[in-house]
């Protein structure tokens, strides 16, 4: 079990361009659980409370939207709805130590959006290993589900599918068709987490010239994830194999992860996927994130 380093708060700050503003910061502060104090990650919005791990029902209070990214909406009856954009790569670091307390503050409450860094997870892992120390075991949940379901736009056919089912341990398997990439991932322990924390965001260069022609990706640049030449997969770019699809597993891994810092058993097949499919998926796990036993696997 990692211990810290002592009973003081450890306060980290993450500062880099986001999707959508040329500079972003998130605060990290670390804190000890205690009888009074129930482990879980508290998100904070300009310094006002927007959700909180520990009280996890919450959840069904925001309003989930995509735009290459996650949206929360929160309506807190104090004038226009708090928002909190882009956690996906930064809630999954926080699976590694399910035992302590995080405080998450985005700084900026009219920029609130979770900064790229390089646009993968090892940067806040990283710098939070240093404070959190040694990675605790992985906390797990059983989640009976089993559904299957395509994957469409109004009016148009079936892009893609998901199927779930239980599992022994939390399983993935990711197909992108778009960018022929695919990926089996089997966490067991902190340590089957490093791959999927090491993978970038990508997009290829006619999507991104078309977004920014729209005024899309207005804070992103070269060192913000992985550019993919177009009509090829390009595989010397990768830093891990099939990075791409990885990458997705991290969206997925972050997606799940915002509920809680736990993962269910569940095997998931996903055929391209993205955010809108992850949240379709934690939906359908969210009734046993409330009834969860947290327990180890093997």
């Amino acid at each position: 079990m990692g211990k810290g380093n002592g009973n003081r708060d450890r306060r980290v700050q993450f500062t880099s361009p986001s999707l959508s503003y040329r500079s972003t910061t998130v605060e990290v502060t670390l804190r000890d659980a205690s009888v009074t104090s129930a482990p879980g990650v508290n998100w904070h919005v300009g310094g006002r409370p927007f959700y909180s791990t520990s009280a996890h029902k919450l959840y069904e209070d925001l309003v989930h939207s995509v735009e290459r990214t996650t949206i929360y909406s929160l309506d807190n009856g104090f004038g226009a709805p708090m928002r909190l954009r882009s956690p996906e790569h930064l809630a999954p670091v926080f699976l590694m130590w399910p035992g302590r307390i995080f405080d998450v503050n985005l700084l900026n409450a009219d920029e609130p959006e979770v900064p790229m860094m390089d646009g993968s997870a090892l940067p806040f892992f990283s710098r939070l290993r240093r404070e959190a120390c040694v990675p605790q075991e992985l906390s797990f949940y059983d989640a009976p589900v089993r559904a299957e379901w395509e994957l469409s736009r109004p009016g148009e056919a079936a892009y893609g599918c998901v199927r779930i089912a239980p599992s022994e341990a939390f399983e993935v398997d990711y197909r992108l068709t778009t960018v022929d990439s695919a990926v089996s991932v089997a966490i067991y322990s902190a340590e089957d987490l490093f791959a999927e924390f090491m993978a970038r965001t990508f997009i290829t260069e006619k999507d991104y010239r078309e977004a920014r022609v729209a005024g899309l990706l207005a804070g992103v640049d070269e060192t913000s994830g992985l550019l993919l030449p177009e009509g090829s997969a390009n595989r010397n770019l990768y830093r891990v194999d099939e990075e791409p699809a990885r990458h997705k597993v991290l969206d997925l891994l972050g997606d799940i992860a915002f509920v809680c810092p736990s993962l269910p058993k569940v095997r998931i097949e996903i055929l391209n996927g993205g955010h809108v499919a992850h949240h379709q998926i934690v939906r359908r796990l969210l009734p046993y994130v409330a009834l969860r036993n947290p327990s180890q696997v093997g």
